[in-house]
């Protein structure tokens, strides 16, 4: 069978584009305004940037007057943008940007053209970077928060590099507003550390936590274990893609729980899921939950063990920084590694996505190579993933709170060789990992994390300001590397 994949949520930038009401012979040329915008669309173009423009509101496509904010924010509306671009062609219109922004109340990135000499009679054609200073001071007033573009030339490097990162943490903002998280079961007795303040989360970001008793649950499965096409389809695809340790009855049960899931998450329009797992599954259905909750993720619906609701919401996040891009494979950080002080081992009982797996020839730190369905380490219950992770640099993160302080802590590291252990698992590597260790002991963070291949630690920094009350908690790269990458 052909394996869903969801479908990737696609970002829209309104492209807004500002010249001061002034049309002198030199100074605030209309025609190098004009001839601006059309580079800076040319640009958006050749970068693949999906966009709208405000061609609509005049024969320029250019906001001139305050008054026109309302026009551009319901045409924004209307059209779906999810975040504002606003070049100063010249020294542009700072109360008619402000307060579009303000309306639209999506993430703004501010930018001018760096502008041209003086020509030799000492006259300047457009002072946009003045305009631009002008605008930041108007927009921190109206208490819109924006990420500024240094002043640069559209072929500079910085230009692709900040748009490219305002455009994913843009995406991070979008899914984080309003997600809507189910909940199967609830947590373990033992687990503590995985409370939530499910108020809380609404109140403040506008997260849903929709939950799902273990008796629906138990009917969902039942219903879908006798939709028998579906079930041989998918199991045939188990056998296809992965090696099998397990009894073939068994993927049956797999495939049928896996079709429940997904389409309950497909009725109620979730983001990510947080789950019971072990006990629950193995009564239910005599399985594991690992390895379909590694197709899920596979699929595009990350899924966080042992009812982790803020585990789920930061595997929503790190997929979100990578355009979805990238699969997240969520992790127990267990122990360290035996001679690598900077090393540690991220593990789950078996659900890790097999886009994840080290697919190389096996040896004494990989088992196997690529994905294996093998059984639980602790009774030998058929459905748990067994694979290392494939080489590659990772951004590991973690979503989490104490009272009512939400932060993100984030960092990065490359995957590198250690023993060979049960279920999915990965040593990683880290700059100085007794600053993690610290980091994660000294809270409010646990011993769950989600991890994505790519450095998307800048897209979450830069996310974290479009998302009030919400705190940017960087390791590696600090706060300050990562403001520096961006200028």
């Amino acid at each position: 069978m052909k394996e869903k994949t969801r479908k990737k949520k696609n970002l829209t930038l309104g492209l807004m584009p500002t010249r001061r009401d002034l049309a002198g012979e030199y100074f605030c040329s209309v025609e190098a305004a004009l001839a601006r915008k059309r580079a800076t669309e040319e640009k958006l173009r050749s970068l693949g940037v999906r966009f709208v423009n405000i061609d609509f509101l005049n024969e320029e496509g250019l906001i001139k007057n305050g008054a026109d904010a309302k026009l551009v924010f319901q045409r924004f509306q209307d059209l779906g943008v999810d975040a504002l671009f606003a070049p100063h062609v010249n020294f542009g219109c700072e109360d008619a940007v402000a307060k579009t922004a303000k309306l639209l109340g999506k993430p703004v990135l501010l930018w001018g053209p760096r502008d041209d000499a003086p020509d030799f009679m000492g006259n300047r054609m457009t002072d946009s970077q003045c305009g631009v200073f002008a605008t930041g001071k108007v927009l921190r007033q109206f208490g819109v928060p924006f990420q500024y573009m240094t002043n640069c030339f559209l072929d500079d490097p910085i230009f692709e590099r900040t748009l490219s990162n305002f455009i994913s943490a843009s995406q991070v903002a979008k899914s984080f507003k309003g997600m809507r998280v189910g909940q199967i079961g609830v947590r373990p007795e033992t687990f503590w550390s995985v409370k939530c303040n499910e108020l809380q989360l609404l109140e403040r970001f506008g997260i849903e936590v929709v939950p799902m008793t273990l008796i629906e649950l138990e009917s969902r499965y039942k219903k879908a274990l006798g939709e028998k096409e579906r079930v041989i389809e998918r199991s045939q695809s188990y056998q296809a893609r992965y090696g099998i340790e397990v009894e073939p009855e068994s993927l049956s049960y797999m495939a049928a729980m896996q079709n429940a899931i997904e389409d309950w998450a497909d009725e109620y329009g979730l983001e990510s899921i947080a789950t019971s797992c072990w006990g629950e599954f193995r009564q239910i259905g005599g399985i594991q939950g690992c390895f379909l909750f590694s197709e899920l993720a596979d699929s595009g619906l990350p899924v966080a063990c042992e009812t982790d609701v803020h585990g789920a919401i930061t595997s929503a996040i790190a997929q979100a920084a990578t355009r979805f891009e990238s699969s997240v494979f969520f992790a127990d950080i267990t122990v360290r590694h035996p001679q690598n002080n900077n090393a540690e081992l991220f593990w789950h009982c078996g659900n890790f996505p097999p886009s994840c797996a080290y697919c190389g020839a096996p040896s004494s730190f990989s088992a196997s190579s690529g994905s294996t369905i093998s059984s639980s380490f602790d009774g030998g219950i058929p459905g748990t993933g067994k694979s290392r992770l494939k080489d590659g640099e990772v951004t590991i993160s973690r979503f989490d709170c104490a009272g009512d302080d939400y932060s993100l802590f984030f960092t990065t590291g490359k995957v590198v060789e250690g023993p060979a252990t049960t279920g999915t698992y990965g040593w990683i590597e880290f700059k100085d990992w007794p600053i993690v260790e610290h980091k994660i002991a000294s809270g409010p963070y646990v011993h769950h994390c989600s991890g994505v291949y790519g450095k998307v630690a800048e897209v979450l920094h830069t996310a974290c300001r479009f998302i009030p009350g919400l705190r940017s908690d960087p390791v590696d790269p600090s706060g300050p590397e990562i403001e520096a990458f961006l200028r």
